[in-house]
């Protein structure tokens, strides 16, 4: 039943936009009592919370294996654009009147749309270093930096991405810096 109701949540805020999501409106969608939804969340910010937590969940992004870097970063970023250049101007406009209402950053409500444990890119980094593809991990910030450069094309253009621009930012921007740190300590062990 709470699987129910915060799909009737996603809905209803994907449809109506933030300013028509009420608890109200979530308990009519849903069919369900509003004390039901009161008694679990108090608040429409705690309800819009756990909207975007079960969403988060529901549409996980999978981590391809491809068996190169290259081809599982491609993979990954285009199943990124694919699912969420649909719904791009609903969270931009989402973002401002939740900030508004609840405080917080752009970052803690991305937090509640993933998932816990390491990300697909970590998994890949991780699995390309097994496979001798890259001499180490790369710090965070290189590791997320194709997701973070895609994130933004689509908040910048409120569309889908071309698949051009996805392979310039592995291509030109991600595979030389990740190929390239850990390089010098290849290099030295090899001395």
């Amino acid at each position: 039943m709470e699987a129910a109701i915060l799909d009737a949540g996603w809905d209803q805020l994907i449809e109506a936009g933030y300013g028509r999501f009420t608890i109200d409106a979530v308990a009519a969608r849903s069919a369900t009592a509003r004390s039901v939804l009161y008694r679990r969340w108090p608040t429409r910010t705690e309800l819009l919370e756990a909207v975007i937590r079960h969403r988060g969940t529901v549409d996980a992004v999978a981590t391809p294996d491809t068996g190169s870097l290259r081809g599982d970063v491609l993979a990954v970023l285009t199943d990124f654009n694919d699912r969420r250049s649909r719904i791009i101007g609903g969270f931009a406009a989402l973002f401002g009147a939740y900030f508004d209402e609840a405080g917080g950053s752009p970052q803690q409500l991305r937090a509640l749309f993933t998932s816990e444990g390491p990300s697909a890119l970590e998994t890949i980094v991780e699995r390309a270093v097994q496979r001798g593809e890259l001499a180490a991990v790369p710090p965070a910030r290189i590791v997320s930096l194709p997701a973070d450069l895609l994130r933004h094309e689509l908040f910048m253009t409120m569309t889908a991405v071309p698949r051009e621009r996805i392979e310039e930012i592995v291509d030109d921007v991600f595979l030389p810096l990740a190929t390239n740190f850990g390089r010098d300590a290849r290099s030295g062990a090899r001395s």
